[in-house]
Parts: C-alpha cells; sequence; structure tokens
C-alpha cells in the first residue's frame, strides 16, 4: 500500500524547522541560520521512498510581528494546520516551559487534524526531569497524537519519526513525480541561498531588512548566468552589504555560488547588484512585488 500526504512543520522562530526538512530530504532545500524570522514563506519539501511521498510543509517561526511582513509569516504559517494531514508542532529541548508555546496551542484548539509535539535538539540537553516536566505541562494543555524527542541537528530519532509520521498517512496518490525535492521552483531556491549568505555574514538590523529577487536567469551551454538584486531599507544597509571595495558583495556572492552549483548540478556565474527600497517590509506594494501573498 502506498501512503501519501501532507504535514506542516510549525513552532517558533529557531527551534529547528528548515534542518528537520534536510535532513529528511537528504539535500539542502531549505536556508538555515541562527538569526530568528530566516524562514519567510511556506513552501514544501516532498520526501520519497518505496512505499510513501511525504510533503513536508516548512513555516516561517510563528512570533510577535512587528511589521506587515512579520504579520504575513505567522498568519502564513498556522493558516496550513487546517488542509495537512499532520501537524508537527516544534520546541527547543532546552527551553522551559514558554508561554508563548503555550499561546501558539491554543490557536490549534478545535482543529481536527492530528498533532505531534517534536522536542528538537535533544543532544543540547542533560537534565532530563526538567524536560519531563516541561513536556508534561504541554500534554496537559494540548491533546497530542504523540510526542517525539529528536535531534534534526544530527538525525538522532529522525527515521523513527518518520515512521510513526507514514502510520498517520493514508493510502494515496504520488502528488509529485520522482525526482522533486520542492514545490517552489529552482529561483526561489536560489533566492534564498543568497539570502542565506546575508544572514550568515552580516549583523543586527541588515538580516532582516533584506530581500532577494533575480533580475535573469540564463541557461547557456556550458554556464548558468544568474543576475540576482539585494533589497534594503537604507542606504547604511546598502554600504554594509557591499563592503569595503566590494568585498561583502563578493564574499555573499561567493558562497552562495558553491550552493546554487551543487543544487543545479553545473557551473554558474552570479552577479550581484543592491539597491534601496525604504521601508519596504511594511508597505504592501512591495510585499506583493516581492512574492508575498496577501496577509489574511
Amino acid at each position: 500500500m502506498f501512503k501519501s500526504g501532507f504535514v506542516s512543520i510549525i513552532g517558533e522562530p529557531n527551534v529547528g524547522k528548515s534542518t528537520f526538512l534536510n535532513q529528511v530530504l537528504k539535500q539542502k532545500v531549505a536556508i538555515v541560520s541562527s538569526k530568528p524570522q530566516t524562514t519567510r514563506n511556506v513552501f514544501s519539501g516532498i520526501y520519497n521512498d518505496d512505499d510513501s511521498q511525504i510533503i513536508f510543509i516548512d513555516t516561517p517561526g510563528i512570533h510577535q510581528a512587528k511589521t506587515k511582513l512579520g504579520e504575513y509569516m505567522s498568519s502564513a504559517a498556522l493558516s496550513t494546520v487546517k488542509s495537512v494531514d499532520l501537524v508537527m508542532f516544534m520546541i527547543n529541548a532546552y527551553d522551559d516551559v514558554l508561554e508563548y508555546n503555550l499561546k501558539i496551542m491554543e490557536k490549534l484548539n478545535g482543529i481536527k487534524t492530528p498533532v505531534f509535539l517534536i522536542i528538537n535538539k535533544l543532544d543540547t540537553i542533560t537534565d532530563y526531569d526538567r524536560l519531563n516536566n516541561a513536556i508534561e505541562v504541554y500534554k496537559q494543555a494540548y491533546p497530542f497524537k504523540g510526542v517525539f524527542g529528536i535531534s534534526a541537528l544530527k538525525g538522532d530519532n529522525v527515521d523513527l519519526l518518520l515512521l510513526d509520521i507514514k502510520k498517520e498517512l493514508q493510502e494515496g496518490p504520488k502528488y509529485y513525480p520522482d525526482g522533486e525535492i520542492s514545490d517552489r521552483p529552482e529561483t526561489f531556491l536560489i533566492q534564498e541561498f543568497i539570502r542565506e549568505k546575508i544572514l550568515e555574514f552580516t549583523h543586527e538590523e541588515v538580516p532582516h531588512s533584506v530581500m532577494v529577487y533575480l533580475e535573469s536567469y540564463k541557461n547557456k551551454r556550458n554556464i548558468i548566468e544568474i543576475l540576482a538584486t539585494i533589497v534594503v531599507e537604507r542606504k547604511s544597509q546598502k554600504g554594509i552589504i557591499i563592503g569595503k571595495n566590494g568585498s561583502m558583495l563578493k564574499r555573499i556572492g561567493s558562497s552562495a555560488r558553491n550552493d546554487i552549483e551543487a543544487l543545479l548540478s553545473g557551473k554558474v556565474y552570479l552577479e550581484l547588484f543592491c539597491k534601496v527600497e525604504e521601508n519596504w517590509r511594511n508597505r504592501e506594494y512591495y510585499l506583493k512585488s516581492y512574492g508575498y501573498k496577501d496577509i489574511e
């Protein structure tokens, strides 16, 4: 019997949702950083084996929004829970009970979709009594279908979790052909890989003020030519992105190109530009222009 279904991964920022997705797929499709709000869009990673296809939906971290972009991100994450076959609610193993996690769980009340509580980063703790006490509070607050401890980074217990996810799924079709790893086009992944390097190499307000889009993508005989623009909100941020004599822009481009070449399995020429669009994160025109949907 072939099983298939959709699984949404939700939780606050930096709990390891994207790390889990990359671990399951054994390939980088979601960007990862230590900075909050790394994931901005809902997108799917497609897991295939001999008897199942699981479409994992990676969502932005649910947080107290301070901008229209932030409102979109949290709204987009919560909007997935009613339309999937299973929800994975992920928390950090090293945290005590967080009031904000309890508030997220309140928003799950009334949905018929089964919910797994996933305790991630199990490899970082030694005080299991504290962890068990925290888990008990969460279990009292919500009727989880199952509770699982994993390390998405190291892969600990991920295979066992996949088996339990399959048990929850029904017999179904193969929604995507073999070889597909995401529901997003390669151009989206390329933009994300570039943004990941900005998150990695810059600090303070710059990472959250950045958007990347492709100006052109040309697949020539021996090389793929990509021109991309980095959008920031202030001239000072543009200076940081470019760096002295263009050094930061070159560093971002060189590092991103390595990931893009691995994704595309070919040689890539990548050229980056930077421009200023003041306060774009609070202006719906720019949010729509850069691919964000209407906020419900």
